[in-house]
């Protein structure tokens, strides 16, 4: 369009000189006798025509400011995934995903046998969208291991980076390891700090970042979900109260990537022998080790909630380098009552530390690295390399046996070390290996449980 403006500019320019040009040279009266123009006559005339052509000009530049305007563009990065968004970036709609295909083998399991499998740990499709200046929406259903299940569908209001708000459901600001991405974490399952934290619920949240990053904090409102919980919906009036601050005070050198804080939860859950509200737990196996006294036969003497619920959750990780390293502890607290006897409050707690290092020697951080070198064989680059080692412990209030749990069947202990490898071959791309070794106290009659051996392989893809 530029283009023919400018062809058919040049043509008009052009005409108008062979014009004056020609009345320069002769111009007859009407006695057929040559006469000359003025110079003010000649002046006058191409001084339209320059008017002319400015305001074709300005005419072109007018078309072309509001084709950009209009203007709408479609990318696709590994950040961002697939987006469709407006030329001033006010409207935008972005196309996520994160598939992870997991082998799980469960070695020396004669006493509780567990089916070895591949299977589709997680499939979640992404949606994000932007709109206007200050909405920003995020829907994200899971259809992993046969199912289908809404982890989130929230909208944000980020009036100012020192103020937004968070209404739907998500994460709520609790566990550390369970606020990083699924696609982000180090080893394949979270550790068991995350059994003691709620998963996701529905709520409201303020949020506020200040200077960059240097101090973060999260206040919400939401229905309330036992630990490890995902709830859609609420059982009773009681709400829970939840809050979080984290630091990161350190913007240059060595301690630049330390970050520590706090979270933790308050509020009241009343269940009832046929819905408890009672949370059980699970190995990193994802196989459940600890669970209250329930009974389909005899639900009458099923233990259940009964009273307030506490969390509190220290963590802190620190990033230098090709080194990672995250540490957290929780504490859960939780009234719980059974047909007959008096309330009692249980205190459970659990807490580890992981470590992390790449040997190609990319940036550790929050966040998936990106390879330095991303995997082509032709070009002799083989992608990233990570070592991760964990250790971590779960503990069961004493006071929770014999009323409230089976001795002979439950744990009051787990005790677990991990080592793992992950292969990053281009950003979004992940190969996982992971060796996690699980022991208990208590949980037979004869004495603990069986011992989980489990190894686990996994092919990720995040966009």
């Amino acid at each position: 369009m530029r283009a023919v403006q400018g062809w058919a500019a040049g043509i008009v320019f052009g005409l108008a000189t062979v014009g004056l040009v020609q009345q320069g040279v002769a111009q007859q009266d009407s006695t057929g006798a040559d006469t000359v123009p003025s110079l003010e006559t000649r002046v006058n005339e191409l001084d339209q025509q320059v008017r002319i052509l400015q305001r074709l000009r300005e005419l072109a530049a007018d078309s072309a400011t509001a084709a950009a305007k209009d203007k709408v563009s479609a990318t696709a990065s590994s950040k961002d995934g697939f987006s469709i968004k407006s030329a001033d970036g006010k409207f935008a709609v972005r196309l996520k995903g994160l598939v992870q295909t997991d082998g799980r083998f469960f070695l020396s399991d004669s006493a509780f046998p567990v089916t070895n499998t591949f299977f589709l740990r997680r499939a979640r499709p992404i949606l994000e969208a932007t709109v206007g200046k200050y909405l920003e929406f995020r829907l994200q259903p899971d259809f992993g291991q046969g199912t289908t299940v809404l982890f989130d569908a929230y909208t944000d209001v980020k009036i100012a980076p020192a103020f937004a708000v968070r209404v739907g459901k998500f994460k709520p600001p609790v566990d550390l390891e369970r606020l990083q991405s699924a696609s982000d974490i180090v080893f394949a399952e979270r550790g068991f700090p995350s059994n003691l934290a709620p998963n996701r619920d529905v709520g409201l949240q303020l949020s506020g970042d200040i200077s960059t990053g240097a101090f973060t904090w999260q206040a919400g409102i939401f229905n309330g979900v036992p630990d490890l919980g995902n709830g859609d919906g609420d059982v009773s009036d009681a709400k829970d109260f939840a809050g979080r601050v984290f630091f990161q005070p350190i913007k240059l050198g060595t301690l630049a990537g330390l970050g520590f804080g706090v979270s933790g939860t308050t509020g009241i859950e009343r269940g009832t022998t046929a819905l408890p509200q009672l949370a059980s737990y699970r190995t990193p196996g994802q196989q459940t080790w600890f669970r209250y006294t329930s009974s389909t036969t005899t639900p009458a003497n099923n233990a259940f909630a009964n009273g307030t619920r506490q969390r509190v959750a220290p963590q802190v990780y620190f990033y230098t380098g090709p080194l990672g390293l995250h540490g957290e502890y929780i504490m859960s607290w939780q009234e719980v009552s059974r047909a007959g006897q008096p309330t009692v409050k249980l205190k459970h707690s659990a807490w580890q530390a992981t470590g992390s290092f790449f040997l190609t020697g990319e940036k550790n951080s929050w966040k998936s690295a990106a390879p330095k070198k991303p995997f082509d064989p032709k070009a002799g680059t083989f992608g990233a390399v990570e070592l991760a080692a964990r250790y971590g412990e779960l503990s069961i209030d004493d006071a929770t046996f014999p009323l409230f749990a089976n001795p002979a069947s439950t744990p009051s202990k787990a005790k677990e070390w991990a080592v793992g490898l992950n292969w990053y071959l281009a950003k979004g791309i992940k190969l996982v290996g992971d060796y996690e070794h699980t022991t208990f106290t208590g949980g037979t009659a004869t004495g603990d449980r069986e011992a989980e051996n489990f190894v686990v392989s996994r092919v990720q893809y995040s966009f």
